[in-house]
This record gives C-alpha cells, sequence and structure tokens, in this order.
C-alpha cells in the first residue's frame, strides 16, 4: 500500500500519549475533501482531534492515506475506528471509540498492513483506549461465519503467475480446477498524493461465477488489487493504458485466493473458445 509505511513511521513519532480530551475545542464542518469520513453520518467534528491535529489541512493531509485501508474492507467498522480518531463527533465531550472497537478493527486490519510488511502503529494502541462500553463508541456486532460465506473477502496472498493460455482444453482444466473465473480490465491513475493505484474499470465478466454474486465481483477484485498491491505493480503496465485479465481462483474458509492469472488479447482464440465452450463442459 504506497504512502502508509511513511505514515506509520511519521505516527511512531508522534504518539499521543497523554492528549488532554479537555482541551479548548471548536466544532468544525467535516471537509469535503477529507474522503476518509464522508459518510459516518454527522457533518460536524471537533478541532483539534484525538490525534492532535489542529488545523483542517492536517486533518485532511494526514487521514488520506488511511482511505486505501478503509477500502480493502478490511473490517466492516474500520470507518468508524479511524473517524472517531480524526473526525471526532462533535458533542459536549469527546467520544472516544471502545478498546473493543479498536481490537476489533485491529485483529482484522493489521493482516493488511502486515501484507504489507508493516504493523498496527502505536499510536492505535487498543490498550489506550477505555474498556467501559458506556462511555465510549462501541464495536457493534461481529461479522458472522454466514456472512462471510456470502460475501467472501480476499486475503493476503503470494502472487500467482501470469500464463500462457496454450490449448483451450488446458484453459477449461483451470476453470474445472479453481471455483471461479472472471475477465476484468485493469487501469492505474494517481492518486492525489502521487502515489499509483490500480483500479477495476468498467463490469466484471463472470465467465465461471462459482461462489462470487455478479453484484459484488468488482468490489471483490478491486479490494483484492488494494490488498495485494505488489501482485497489482506487476499485473498492471508503465503505462495507463487498461489491459484486461482473466483471473481464476478459488473460495477457501470465505477468503478468495486468486491462483492463475491469463493475459487476456482478442486474438487468445484458446481463452475464448474455452469460455465459449464452459456452459456446456463437464469437468
Amino acid at each position: 500500500m504506497p504512502g502508509l509505511l511513511s505514515l506509520v513511521c511519521a505516527l511512531s513519532f508522534a504518539l499521543i500519549d497523554c492528549f488532554d480530551i479537555g482541551i479548548s475545542t471548536k466544532c468544525v464542518n467535516v471537509p469535503k475533501e477529507m474522503g476518509l469520513c464522508q459518510d459516518v453520518g454527522y457533518s460536524e467534528m471537533r478541532l483539534p482531534n484525538l490525534m492532535g491535529h489542529t488545523t483542517l489541512r492536517e486533518v485532511i493531509l494526514k487521514s488520506v492515506e488511511w482511505e486505501t485501508l478503509l477500502r480493502t474492507g478490511c473490517h466492516s467498522q474500520s470507518g468508524t475506528f479511524l473517524c472517531s480518531l480524526f473526525a471526532p463527533v462533535c458533542l459536549d465531550t469527546f467520544l472516544q471509540p471502545c478498546r473493543s472497537l479498536c481490537v476489533a478493527v485491529r485483529d482484522s486490519c493489521s493482516q493488511v498492513l502486515t501484507c504489507h510488511g508493516q504493523s498496527w502503529p502505536d499510536v492505535f494502541d487498543c490498550d489506550r483506549f477505555p474498556a467501559e462500553e458506556d462511555t465510549c463508541l462501541t464495536s457493534f456486532g461481529t461479522e458472522s461465519s454466514s456472512y462471510r460465506k456470502f460475501f467472501p473477502k480476499p486475503t493476503c496472498q503470494g502472487c500467482p503467475t501470469t500464463e500462457e493460455p496454450g490449448a483451450h482444453k488446458r484453459v477449461l482444466q483451470a476453470f474445472c480446477q479453481n471455483n471461479f473465473a472472471v475477465k476484468v480490465t485493469l487501469t492505474k491513475r494517481k492518486r492525489a498524493s502521487g502515489d499509483s493505484e490500480y483500479e477495476v474499470e468498467g463490469w466484471v465478466e463472470m465467465i465461471s461465477p462459482g461462489s462470487l454474486f455478479p453484484f459484488g465481483s468488482r468490489t471483490i477484485i478491486q479490494q483484492w488489487l488494494l490488498i495485494n498491491t505488489s501482485c497489482a505493480h506487476k499485473l498492471t503496465p508503465s503505462s495507463n493504458r487498461a489491459v484486461q485479465y482473466v483471473l481464476i481462483g478459488n473460495v477457501q474458509d470465505t477468503n478468495v485466493i486468486v491462483n492463475k492469472i491469463y493475459l487476456w488479447h482478442r486474438k487468445d482464440t484458446p481463452i475464448t473458445l474455452a469460455a465459449r465452450k464452459w456452459k456446456q463442459h463437464r469437468c
């Protein structure tokens, strides 16, 4: 996740060990430029915030690097946790995140940070947050196993090699050995921070949907790219030209694993033929 490493390092030297929540603050509008907290259900925040940021410019600059982590979908309440620190709701007093909320987000999202060679930052040390559920922002429910079954999530994994398809029978065999096969168009764009981000362009074509639902497949593939950034770098060329791929994989223990990747060319008759024959094919 480009940019997060520098952010974690910077936070390590700026720990808010004893931020005075009784400090004089003011209510300001949550800035539109702050993409991290646009859907939190309130429009005003306290400044300085619980991270010790004193200006909106500082809030925007410091929060932008966490937008990518939020978009990975690492935890359903990661936005609630982060915004309670960067843009605390404007009440009579600071409403801190509960320790249980921090732990729930940490246990899921630290896996994404680990995938990028990073660790959960000390500034988000869960022991510094209150344990009393009635005086802080608590975790509301958990993601059940049945929820994860219907809405599987991508996970950190080694990068599958991009292969030449060979004969169409070989492609059909790959379809049989895996749970899903989708055709995607990937493109690269520059973020405001200057880092590159890789995106799924347009619709995802379901060749063999398996356990993936059509309405959620684009989000899942996008999250896979954000989590496995090193793989995205290898897939996407240095130019901004869009490239088409066939991603083949399995859903294992509610985790989406990509096992094979074929580069899709218009003249790749083996893949085209395999995709056409798949509906009538018996493994």
